[in-house]
């Protein structure tokens, strides 16, 4: 069964939605995982609002294969879950788009990291100006990466609140 789609039924309310799940990694089975992942972009549940039945059973091996866990082309899964409400999902764009900039940002802090030892290992001993200023520009990227410390650190602790708060509405 490697590298197939499986197709089923997602019961989800009162409506019905015929998905197709194919493994993100080419040539392995799809897991519950890959199916958590159509599921939200189908029906907009976030995957940590998802609750997955089969048969009875509440499915939460997420590296697990479809096949492991007896799910198969056909199968009915039921979902209880609801999405974030707009205010919420505003708030997680925003916290998207920081995140997306933060890691533009770090790439181009290695970018210039990888300059700066290019110009460092280029640089004679009697080149005093080059080397205090190369110093204070290492300075300057190191007073930028603490700022980007807490930054990542401020978005953690709201993400880690986010989920606590979406963990408690889903049980």
């Amino acid at each position: 069964m490697a590298g197939d789609a499986v197709g089923l039924t997602l019961m989800h309310g009162s409506s019905k939605h015929k998905i197709e799940i194919l493994a993100e990694q080419e040539g392995s089975e799809p897991t519950l995982q890959d199916m958590a992942t159509v599921i939200a972009q189908v029906t907009g549940v976030p995957q940590q609002l998802q609750k997955l039945i089969f048969k009875g059973k509440s499915l939460k091996e997420m590296e697990q294969p479809l096949s492991v866990l007896g799910v198969k082309n056909g199968c009915k899964i039921m979902m209880i879950g609801k999405k974030n409400s707009p205010e919420e999902e505003a708030e997680l764009k925003k916290l998207k788009e920081v995140e997306k900039s933060t890691e533009q940002l770090s790439h181009k802090l290695e970018e210039i990291n990888a300059e700066l030892k290019g110009i460092q290992n280029s640089l004679p001993d009697d080149f005093s100006d080059c080397r205090h200023r190369r110093k204070g520009l290492v300075k300057n990227i190191q007073t930028c990466l603490a700022q980007c410390d807490v930054i990542e650190t401020n978005i953690s602790q709201e993400l880690e609140k986010l989920q606590s708060k979406n963990l408690a509405l889903a049980d």
